[in-house]
């Protein structure tokens, strides 16, 4: 089925978001998509729509909503030109914050929560890069709505900022799976190990493991990106959301 764009209705204004779903009749388990930091384009739309074929109702809103529009940006340049990077990141880190995205999560999941398509309870949530981190921020957030949460090339998920998601590991009840990067800056070694000591003592079930792929595996329009690491994604993120959300 095509994908069909809305809005979504946030304290800070209007969130476009783009809905896949699958083909015949619902409902379905929902899963709420977060984006990488490259933007809405047409290489998540193909994300979503093979998460929708899996048999889920895929809600991607754009984070970026609160700049305003923008023209879809080029994730090779993006990946290869260091200023431009730079200037991007710079333009943008301020409208995703985690206590900002996390204000918009409310309306998200009230969202998913009113559609008749999507199967009630609990929901899965995925993300990419800076969306890795909100993804596990979720599910310290939000515990009574996520089921499950993975987090791919995820960037700074135990860092030293008083927001890092490894302080919520108390309030997490759902599954985990975190997918790293190899020789990722944005998360090195020892955010890996915080993150997995934290876990652990929290009594929360997860797995944590380093792919052999740079930061930005997944999405097939990145210089980096890997297909059979790609395909390994799937398999993981499809294992982690059947054994929680059927």
């Amino acid at each position: 089925m095509p994908p069909q764009t809305i809005e979504i209705t946030t304290d800070d204004g209007m969130c476009p978001a783009h809905v896949f779903q699958p083909v015949g009749t619902g409902p379905w388990p929902g899963v709420l998509f977060y984006m990488d930091g490259i933007g809405i384009r047409p290489a998540l739309f193909e994300m979503g729509e093979k998460l929708a074929s899996a048999g889920y109702y895929v809600l991607l809103p754009d984070l970026f909503y609160r700049g305003g529009p923008y023209e879809p940006v080029d994730a090779k340049k993006v990946f290869s030109d260091p200023d431009m990077r730079a200037a991007l990141m710079k333009k943008l880190s301020a409208l995703v914050s985690i206590e900002r995205i996390m204000r918009d999560t409310r309306a998200f999941l009230a969202h998913l929560a009113s559609q008749s398509q999507v199967k009630p309870g609990k929901i899965g949530v995925t993300g990419y890069c800076m969306g890795g981190r909100m993804a596990l921020a979720a599910a310290g957030h939000f515990p009574d709505r996520v089921a499950a949460a993975a987090a791919y090339h995820p960037a700074n998920l135990a860092n030293d900022a008083p927001d890092s998601p490894h302080l919520l590991a108390p309030k997490i009840q759902s599954a985990l799976y975190i997918a790293a990067a190899m020789e990722d800056p944005s998360f090195p070694d020892e955010q890996k190990q915080r993150l997995d000591q934290v876990l652990t003592a929290a009594g929360v079930t997860f797995q944590l493991e380093t792919f052999p792929c740079r930061h930005g595996w997944v999405p097939s329009d990145t210089p980096v990106h890997d297909p059979a690491g790609a395909e390994r994604h799937w398999q993981t993120l499809f294992s982690l959301f059947e054994r929680t959300l059927r």
